[in-house]
């Protein structure tokens, strides 16, 4: 008989199969439930039962033992590149440490720093990461620091193909923007815009869209960057473009002080206010962070079906917090969930999304680990107008995460998901199983050597680090930008 051992990577075993596990999150017309000796069975790309031991026949059952099996995580702000927002964390201000282009170097022409296979690479390094933490379906997010303007179809076509050939379910599109932030050389940032390049980004963007419906693992999204780098004109015609395309946008908004002076500086308002105004704040939109969002800016949210996708590792790291997840949900604001930054893992993204709430409150009782795992699923998906992923039901799609409950590093299972979230992270997760097919397996992903891949990420991410004195204000060494956490020592000192 088959081993789960010996199914090759990227594959779905033949006929009906059977996950069994000591545990099993799934989703019945009651509601969520947590099935002890449970076990899931798929058919082709489709759960066809989750629940208790299955009575029909099956052509291979697979027991995972100590294990919890789940739906597989939706990341809605998922990390998609090599992340330099790492280099930003004990080096700062970001407009000192090339996070915010100088003047001179807008004027020498901004260039881009990686080469188009190198985009490519980091595309498809940075999805099979999302699959080694149980991500099953990814609206990927990088950077724009580093490149000339926005983001290319070209390269987004590689990523499509990246994302079937690894086996990750991915909401698709490149970011465009109308303008950018500039220090000046008195230390002042300002906001300048090109209206049509920005219209032009859309164009390709939509053209994109166009050609990426209705493909299986690979959907359209529009992905306008961040809000305070649009006019008016390009944010009307994304919302126009999005309802001829029934696809969401994702918009960065609310997420920054940066952004919050710029905004108010510009409109005279708030962002979520300059939008509302505009009627352009809809159900379609994932606004990622609002951890500046005001009061008014949240009920303007709830009246409008915004999703707030919350990204707590990131935002913990930047010294800020979504105030709160309790109260969002309380205004019935959906709150779905994303990486955004190194690691990737929603695990862990999770436990610190819970410890923020509670401390955002001041209430032990303000969330539960069950919440933020439905926040991290059927929330997700829910935004994306799907009802079959984020689930683990009969009909939907097998998208399923395997997480390992015997690893030595993990407190005693007392409840299976409230022990995946406060003792362990996305280390743990076994197997991750997107369509019905196997895409991860104990480390190891279809198609890709995953330490090769590390070592080539390495050398592409120490490349770029030796560019940043080109858009680094006052173009200072890469040693100053970036010093070590201590001295380095001197060769003659013991």
């Amino acid at each position: 008989m088959t081993r789960f051992a010996d199914i090759p990577l990227g594959t779905r075993p033949r006929g009906r199969w059977a996950i069994a596990a000591r545990w099993l999150v799934a989703d019945t017309p009651s509601g969520r439930r947590l099935v002890r000796d449970g076990e899931v069975v798929i058919d082709g790309d489709t759960v066809i039962h989750a629940g208790n031991r299955f009575g029909g026949d099956v052509a291979a059952r697979f027991d995972m033992g100590e294990a919890l099996v789940a739906p597989g995580f939706v990341d809605l702000d998922a990390l998609s590149d090599l992340d330099t927002t790492l280099l930003a964390y004990d080096n700062w201000p970001g407009e000192r440490k090339g996070r915010v282009w100088p003047r001179s170097y807008v004027e020498r022409g901004p260039y881009e720093m990686y080469t188009p296979g190198e985009l490519a690479f980091q595309k498809r390094y940075a999805f099979a990461q999302l699959l080694l933490n149980g991500i099953t379906t990814a609206a990927p997010i990088a950077s724009l620091f580093y490149r000339e303007w926005g983001e290319t179809a070209a390269e987004f076509e590689a990523a499509a193909r990246a994302a079937q050939d690894l086996g990750l379910r991915v909401w698709l599109g490149p970011a465009y923007r109308s303008g950018g932030m500039v220090v000046e050389a008195d230390g002042r940032i300002t906001a300048e815009f090109d209206e049509d390049r920005g219209l032009r980004g859309l164009a390709e963007a939509i053209a994109f869209a166009e050609r990426w419906q209705g493909h299986g693992l690979v959907s359209p999204m529009l992905a306008p960057d961040r809000v305070e780098t649009c006019t008016e004109p390009l944010l009307r015609r994304t919302m126009r473009a999005a309802e001829d395309l029934d696809c969401p946008v994702r918009l960065h908004m609310a997420q920054g002080m940066m952004e919050l002076d710029t905004v108010r500086a510009l409109h005279g308002r708030t962002a979520p206010d300059w939008l509302g105004g505009l009627g352009l704040l809809s159900p379609r939109l994932l606004a990622p962070h609002a951890t500046v969002a005001t009061p008014d800016d949240l009920r303007r949210y709830a009246d409008a079906g915004v999703t707030v996708i919350h990204c707590p590792l990131v935002s913990a790291r930047h010294g800020s917090a979504l105030r709160s997840f309790r109260k969002l949900r309380d205004m019935g604001i959906r709150v779905a969930m994303g990486t955004d930054t190194a690691p990737p893992d929603m695990v862990l993204n999770m436990a610190v999304g819970m410890m923020m709430c509670r401390i955002a409150e001041n209430d032990i009782a303000a969330c539960t680990a069950a919440e933020f795992l439905d926040a991290a699923t059927r929330d997700g998906a829910a935004a994306l107008g799907r009802d079959d992923i984020g689930v683990l039901r009969a009909g939907g799609k097998a998208d399923i995460a395997v997480f390992d409950l015997a690893d030595p590093a993990m407190a005693p299972t007392i409840d299976p998901v409230q022990t995946l979230i406060l003792g362990a992270t996305g280390r743990v997760t076994r197997a991750t199983i997107v369509d019905g097919r196997l895409s991860m397996r104990d480390g190891r992903v279809a198609g890709l050597d995953m330490a090769g891949a590390r070592a080539r990420a390495q050398a592409q991410f120490d490349g770029l680090r030796a560019r940043y004195p080109d858009r680094t204000a006052g173009h200072p060494p890469v040693t100053e930008i970036f010093p070590p956490a201590y001295p380095l020592m001197d060769g003659c000192q013991t």
